[in-house]
């Protein structure tokens, strides 16, 4: 598929680079400067640099310093010569294929090279700047080099960075009590080892992310499912389950919830919370959302808040960085030494860099901006009208946050239209793959909006083509593509 070059106007690349380094050569400012804006996301892989007589005339350096610049990008791998297009910034050797969050669907997304839309992940890119922070990080490191380098629990500094967050968020809480894990999966491998035997039950609600359901099960966790309302986390089904199945555990999602959206207040979660600690069940609350708000930011606390009961898990793949790989627990008072000792037993710890990376994303406040946030909201009303409008029985509610769509369907042939769809050219996560009964759930898919407008746009036809096929009609004439 072939894309219109982005272009990059004079005078918006000079504001970008603010004023010129006295203490170096002008090129090599100029180079280093278009090169950190192409590692920080700023400046995107195939955006046409100005022409450099515009350049010259915007950012006051002479026509031989702008075109010694250019050809050190080029010559470094940052910029290529295109006919019709001048000057183009690329990542060296072009952006890496992959890179998706697994989900159970027999595979690890689309094979690289696949010219296809992979509507499986529902995760945001790296946020602008991320490159920057590790620069920052590799200046800490030599401060560890000189030992080691074994953390079990994690960084004390980034402990204490993970303790701030709840304590702002209304949750007093000792660095004691966070233990740092390779992801918010570890962190439910861990719990689940520290507090559930094999064989015990465990309940959660149905729909829910499938890979944390998978992670208990694998641990030998018998998981009973409890339907989650149209309008979110149903309480009163959830007391008659935890009575019914009186299960040690229950995998609870109160932010924002993977993936139907919904976000639970605080008079529902004092109650969820109450209600467990009556049947002596322990609340694994995964918050890896929480930080995923899109319309405003809401005013809950964390589900720990009211019990003491609770172990949370926190994770950094959705509010910064997948490619990070940073989760964490924190753990009840009385459970923090015996899920150090199990936490100790799985790996010996999280790589250095990447915990200093969070430790500054953390201490700054950095995560989803400004302008993340509203591409974010602008994708979910666009799709939300555009799926709409092509399929009038398609219905989903508009989510206050999270990054994807639950529609229900009119017919039960979720695994059908994902399938189809496949075909041409767009994956989807069928509806039983959040089943927590391992079936179900044909009346429901998943239409994640993180991807970029583009390929939002190009996933639409294929969907809506893919839907009338399987559901017996004829395929739509208009639509971009259509046989």
């Amino acid at each position: 598929m072939t894309h219109p070059v982005r272009r990059l106007s004079a005078a918006r690349l000079t504001t970008m680079l603010g004023g010129p380094d006295p203490d170096r050569p002008a090129y090599a400012w100029l180079a280093d400067g278009v090169r950190g804006l192409v590692a920080n996301g700023r400046v995107l892989h195939g955006t046409a640099l100005p022409s450099e007589r515009d350049l010259v005339g915007a950012i006051g350096l002479s026509r031989t310093t702008v075109s010694r610049a250019y050809s050190e990008l080029r010559d470094r791998g940052y910029a290529t010569a295109r006919v019709g297009a001048g000057t183009v910034v690329q990542v060296p050797g072009g952006p890496a294929a992959g890179g998706g969050e697994p989900l159970p669907l027999g595979g690890f997304g689309p094979a690289e090279g696949a010219a296809v839309v992979d509507l499986t992940c529902a995760a945001p890119a790296a946020p602008l700047g991320l490159a920057a922070v590790y620069e920052e990080a590799m200046d800490q490191l030599p401060a560890y080099i000189g030992g080691m380098g074994y953390f079990p629990l994690g960084l004390p500094v980034l402990r204490q960075a993970i303790a701030r967050t709840y304590e702002r968020r209304g949750l007093a809480t000792d660095p004691a009590q966070i233990v740092v894990t390779a992801g918010a999966l570890a962190g439910v491998a861990a719990v689940s080892r520290a507090v559930l035997a094999p064989g015990a039950r465990a309940l959660a609600e149905s729909p829910s992310y499938p890979n944390s359901v998978i992670s208990l099960r694998h641990h030998g966790v018998r998981v009973a499912p409890v339907p989650i309302g149209a309008e979110g986390t149903d309480l009163d089904a959830i007391s008659g389950a935890l009575r019914s199945v009186a299960p040690a555990a229950m995998l609870c999602l109160p932010d924002f919830h993977n993936p139907t959206g919904t976000l639970l207040g605080n008079a529902g979660r004092e109650r969820w919370a109450r209600e467990l600690d009556r049947n002596g069940t322990v609340g694994i609350v995964d918050e890896t959302s929480t930080a995923l708000w899109l319309d405003a930011e809401p005013d809950v606390v964390p589900m720990a808040a009211f019990s003491d009961r609770i172990v949370t898990i926190g994770s950094a793949s959705k509010s910064h960085w997948g490619g990070l790989r940073l989760g964490w627990i924190r753990a009840p008072r009385p459970l923090a030494a015996g899920l150090a000792r199990v936490r100790m037993s799985l790996d010996l710890g999280a790589p250095v860099l990447e915990q200093l990376v969070l430790t500054r994303l953390l201490d700054t406040g950095a995560g989803l901006s400004a302008e993340t946030r509203g591409g974010l909201r602008g994708n979910r009303d666009w799709l939300l009208a555009e799926l709409g409008a092509r399929l009038p029985g398609w219905e989903a509610r508009r989510p206050e946050g999270g990054l994807s769509l639950w529609w229900n369907l009119p017919a039960p042939r979720s695994t059908a239209l994902a399938a189809e769809a496949a075909r041409g050219g767009v994956l989807l996560a069928p509806g039983s793959t959040f089943a927590v009964g391992d079936h179900g759930l044909e009346r429901w898919i998943r239409t994640p909006y993180a991807l970029d407008r583009e390929s939002l746009g190009a996933a639409v036809p294929v969907i809506a083509r893919a839907w009338d096929r399987v559901h017996g009609k004829a395929p739509r004439t208009g639509d971009p593509g259509t046989p």
